[in-house]
């Protein structure tokens, strides 16, 4: 089957995966994924720019907590893309968009929640990251801008995850593309350009946000097919609101427990000193160039998977498992090669503060060798969203996470910052191999007929 049949509406029944097939959907998304690392790559060097540690480090504090935040409702888009292939595979295009409204309701009610306690939110937030008052200050700032753009930022995960689960892979570049884009823009327009500084980045990100669901409204959702056209009982059947839920709760339950990691090094980073935290952060930015390469991958899987078990066809499923292993990881190698090679003059662009471009090099090779170590660990993400394991997928995520504070209170007193980035590593293998080993099982039981996880 042709790339461009994934953009009609003959995705029903058995298909072949094929290389190009595989590449059609992951090549557009990594792009379009790579506009987030690349957005994050500017606002650190807008930051680093301001000439303060404490500007940089504060932003790096915001981000995390933006990740707890936002990221803990990814489920929104993953849980859209998995029920939309699905539904795509077995032809059903009134569910299709019956999910996308289910989605956009809850995110754009979230959203709204979490605008409305955002003072509450801002000082648990400062509480368990607990930086210094100047960092502090500089996160407040940042926060209490970028916050009002929750409910835009929500509802953009649910967008993505409609285009994704149907193998739409230009259409979410554009999206992405327009989010980023305009974010990146007024970052540096208003960061530097106006002298706004952390204000101007936070409010170029409400910009990108609100700008890009606008155009998602316009290219996806007026768009759909008035003969497919679900109704209003159809779209909030209690039946599908339970089953969303229940999906959504184990998947945010495992985007917490990630997000969360990724707080907990930021914290214990913090407890360094302010130079480690800052080369922390300039660090972090090349693990997501990194991620987001695999993510490409990882949403290939997840629509090629969901839409074999839509259409109840074995063949398919193994095949899109292989194919997305064997890109996983020769793109994670790849990646680690290239930050190796040139990790240093990344840092350089990131950051004027001699101090920090020195300690974040002692460190690169560990950031680096994230692209490799990770490469497994993204991909099954992928295979069990769109197969929609979700409880086995909590399971597995908590896990490896058990083995991740191990590896933290073994290696970090006794390496320090390299123990900090080492149990990271050790996390991401963790997570790849966990996944892997519950695999097999859980796909004779889908094909043979037995139900689901």
């Amino acid at each position: 089957m042709s790339a461009a049949t994934m953009d009609g509406n003959d995705g029903a029944g058995p298909f072949e995966v094929t290389h190009r097939l595989v590449l059609s959907i992951a090549i557009p998304m990594t792009l379009g994924f790579l506009t987030t690392p690349l957005l994050g790559l500017t606002d650190t060097a807008v930051a680093g720019r301001l000439g303060s540690a404490d500007a940089l480090a504060g932003l790096a504090v915001g981000a995390v907590i933006f990740d707890l935040l936002l990221g803990s409702f990814n489920f929104l888009r993953a849980s859209t893309t998995g029920l939309v292939a699905q539904a795509y595979g077995r032809g059903d295009r009134r569910e299709e968009q019956a999910v996308c409204l289910r989605s956009l309701t809850i995110a754009l009610c979230a959203g709204l929640v979490i605008a409305l306690l955002s003072p509450l939110l801002l000082s648990a937030g400062l509480f368990l990251m607990a930086p210094s008052p100047a960092v502090a200050e500089v996160t407040s700032t940042y926060f209490m801008i970028r916050v009002l753009s929750a409910p835009m930022a929500l509802a953009n995960y649910t967008l993505l995850g409609f285009v994704l689960g149907r193998g739409q892979g230009m259409t979410g570049l554009l999206l992405q593309a327009i989010i980023n884009g305009i974010n990146i823009v007024l970052s540096i327009g208003l960061g530097l350009g106006l002298g706004w500084g952390i204000a101007g980045i936070a409010w170029g990100t409400f910009a990108g946000e609100t700008v890009g669901l606008l155009a998602g409204f316009l290219i996806v959702v007026s768009r759909f097919d008035r003969a497919h056209r679900p109704t209003r009982v159809e779209i909030f059947a209690r039946e599908r609101m339970r089953a969303l839920f229940s999906l959504n709760r184990d998947i945010m339950i495992r985007t917490f427990v990630l997000i969360g990691s990724f707080a907990i090094m930021t914290r214990i980073g913090s407890s360094m000193g302010p130079l480690v935290l800052a080369a922390n952060a300039v660090l972090m930015n090349l693990f997501l160039v990194a991620g987001y390469y695999l993510d490409g991958l990882a949403n290939a899987a997840e629509q090629l998977v969901g839409r074999a078990f839509g259409a109840g066809f074995r063949p398919a499923f193994d095949r899109a498992v292989k194919l997305t292993v064997i890109w996983s990881f020769g793109l994670g190698a790849a990646t680690t090669v290239l930050l190796l090679l040139f990790g240093t003059d990344v840092i350089a662009l990131l950051t004027t503060t001699e101090s920090v471009r020195v300690e974040a090099a002692k460190y690169l090779p560990w950031a680096a060798l994230t692209a490799i170590s990770g490469a497994l660990a993204f991909q099954m993400d992928g295979v069990f969203i769109g197969a929609t394991w979700s409880s086995a997928m909590r399971n597995m995520m908590l896990a490896a996470f058990v083995g991740y504070i191990a590896a933290l209170a073994l290696f970090v007193p006794l390496l320090g910052n390299h123990g900090l980035w080492l149990a990271l590593n050790l996390f991401l293998v963790f997570r790849g191999i966990f996944f892997a080993l519950r695999l097999p099982a859980l796909a004779d039981r889908q094909f043979s007929g037995a139900g689901r996880s």
